[in-house]
């Protein structure tokens, strides 16, 4: 089961999930979040920092010029686009770098989700399905219903997560079957403050999860 933790903000935190093995970092480049990581680490910092897990800049809706500038000054591994980036500026990036490509689908049926993943298909190397039920801090609270994935035709690695899911939700994710589901995204429900993730919280979570899977 791959794990990436979303919304990084300090590097304590990015060298605790290396320890913990866990799979992504995702650091915010969007500065309306309060996870915004602009203003909190320095590029260097990041772009040399000596751990394993891949370093993934979330973006939304930023120009192609800005993404890459940013990808080389943090040395990021992957970028995720969690805006309504077009396929083409998607395949454009993936030229470059490996692109995960966020939907949102809250009250999707599998044909309204098809229709819209066919369009990204050879855009992005993988997907990753949200809620967008926002709280007023701009955080995802809600998971959206997972059966409805199960009624599509994607053919590509996806994670199924970002501020959706609980730490109460490691049984649920085991009932989950998909031949491409790739990995769980977790960010706000693991804050013990903002902007920072309970470790303690984000290893029983991945003890649960590797506990119930096997």
């Amino acid at each position: 089961m791959n794990i990436k933790v979303c919304g990084i903000t300090s590097l304590d935190q990015l060298d605790q999930l290396d320890k913990l093995m866990v799979d992504y970092a995702g650091f915010v480049f969007d500065n309306k979040s309060y996870q915004y990581v602009g203003d909190k680490l320095k590029s260097e910092d990041i772009k040399y920092a000596d751990v394993d897990t891949k370093k993934v800049g979330v973006f939304v809706n930023m120009d192609y010029k800005g993404i890459m500038e940013i990808i080389d000054a943090y040395g990021l591994d992957m970028i995720q686009l969690s805006g309504t980036e077009s396929p083409e500026m998607c395949k454009m990036l993936s030229k470059e770098i490996s692109v995960i490509k966020t939907f949102y689908i809250d009250d999707f049926d599998g044909e309204k989700i098809n229709k819209i993943i066919n369009e990204y298909d050879d855009a992005c190397d993988y997907y990753s399905f949200d809620s967008n039920v926002k709280s007023n801090r701009g955080g995802i609270t809600n998971a959206f219903d997972w059966k409805m994935i199960g009624n599509t035709s994607i053919e590509k690695p996806f994670f199924i997560g970002g501020g959706g899911i609980k730490p109460s939700d490691a049984p649920t994710i085991h009932q989950f079957k998909h031949p491409d589901f790739f990995g769980v995204d977790i960010n706000n429900n693991f804050e013990k403050e903002s902007g920072l993730k309970d470790t303690a919280l984000v290893l029983s979570f991945i003890r649960a999860v590797n506990q119930v899977i096997n």
